[in-house]
């Protein structure tokens, strides 16, 4: 089975899936688990892709991976076409093959090996490929969650090198805008500049006091671009300039203990000099699925972390030592979909996966195939050892 395995990894891979454009993974995904004899499939109303092993008792447990990509850039920069899914030195080359297709395909044959024993099972697996995570970390599994009763874990697949994750870093996308007054750029007094403005903001920012966590370590806050309006602005005083910020959170944090020490800078500011005006907010985005639904939120994706000694998180390490691996625990540096499920609605929750965390999103993304096919044991004994019946757990 494992050669079918293996080639089923390289379907998904051959199948583009940017966000908003997975129809073919998830029908791909959806196919597998049929023949793989899973007990119910279905898409939903946004393109997520859900399959059932229906146990025997109340308990349940969520595999979870995303279907989308990023882009892939200049094809002819890639050693191997990115969706050809060549082998090569023990490798499957393409994208999507460590963020992470082939990982979803290890959690549909990790649950699929259990399908045997399911009568013993003390409730259910769900295995799900979700949209558009690579845009809105979380909201496509928001809607899935909403579907099921909630699982007693989730293990969210994203590189991990195998190890057990229990935390993350959120994220967050901030807008600033500082107002002015166009005028001639010959006669500058005339006009108040927008662009001069962002600038005493922006140095005023950099004596930000930013929260530390022991550790993930400290937030961040970094700008990502500016523009000003009129743009080109050929001899005009701009009018408008407009910040956006990436900030990296930490658990606890909420979008006005974000927000509001931007938001005092801006009042001191304001105070000193009568021509300053910014306001400051969250980004807003929306992202039309597949299936033609829009999903639409707010870029705030909340950090989580728990702590080492929780039980579940101790059956994780029990069950990955059990599948023949060194079981460790560390944290993801990125945002992830657990900011819905563990970081907005507090479900247990873990990462689990094959691959390395700088293999994202890069030119020449590759998996090792000894790296799935040791997270496929993982993700069976990781569900095995959920779902073992009351006073059977190790």
């Amino acid at each position: 089975m494992n050669d079918r395995f293996i080639e089923d990894c390289q379907k998904m891979i051959q199948c583009p899936s940017e966000s908003g454009h997975e129809s073919a993974a998830a029908q791909q995904a959806k196919a597998v688990m049929e023949g793989l004899g899973y007990d119910r499939v279905w898409i939903d109303e946004v393109g997520n892709v859900a399959g059932l092993i229906k146990g025997n008792g109340p308990g349940s447990i969520l595999l979870e991976g995303h279907l989308d990509t990023v882009g892939i850039g200049n094809r002819s920069d890639w050693r191997f076409d990115p969706y050809a899914a060549i082998i090569d030195a023990g490798r499957i080359h393409g994208r999507g093959t460590s963020d992470m297709k082939c990982a979803l395909m290890a959690m549909i044959y990790g649950a699929a090996d259990l399908i045997p024993q399911k009568q013993d099972l003390a409730g259910d697996i769900l295995v799900a490929g979700v949209v558009c995570e690579e845009e809105f970390e979380g909201v496509a599994q928001g809607v899935l969650l909403d579907q099921i009763k909630p699982p007693d874990l989730v293990v969210i697949g994203e590189a991990s090198e195998l190890t057990v994750k229990i935390g993350q870093r959120g994220r967050a996308e901030i807008v600033v805008v500082t107002h002015g007054k166009s005028a001639h750029s010959s006669n500058p007094g005339a006009g108040i500049n927008a662009v001069k403005k962002m600038n005493r903001l922006l140095s005023e920012m950099e004596n930000l006091d930013l929260p530390q966590d022991e550790f993930l370590g400290s937030a961040i806050i970094e700008v990502t671009d500016i523009h000003s309006e009129p743009y080109p602005g050929s001899s005009v005083i701009p009018s408008m300039c407009r910040a956006t910020f990436d900030r990296r959170l930490l658990p606890g944090e909420t979008e006005d203990s974000v927000l509001d020490p931007i938001r005092k800078i801006v009042q001191r500011l304001g105070d000193a000099d009568p021509d300053f005006s910014a306001d400051v907010s969250l980004a807003q985005a929306s992202q039309v699925c597949y299936t033609g639904k829009t999903i639409e939120t707010k870029r705030f994706f909340p950090a989580w972390r728990f702590n080492a000694d929780e039980t579940f998180v101790q059956q994780a390490l029990s069950a990955v030592e059990q599948a023949g691996l060194v079981p460790k625990i560390s944290y993801y540096s990125f945002c992830t979909n657990a900011s819905q499920c563990a970081g907005l609605r507090g479900i247990p929750t873990i990462g689990f996966g094959p691959s390395r965390e700088n293999l994202a999103h890069v030119l020449d993304e590759y998996v090792e195939i000894d790296q799935l096919e040791k997270a496929r044991k993982g993700y069976t004994a990781i569900a095995a050892n959920a779902l073992k019946p009351a006073g059977k757990k190790e």
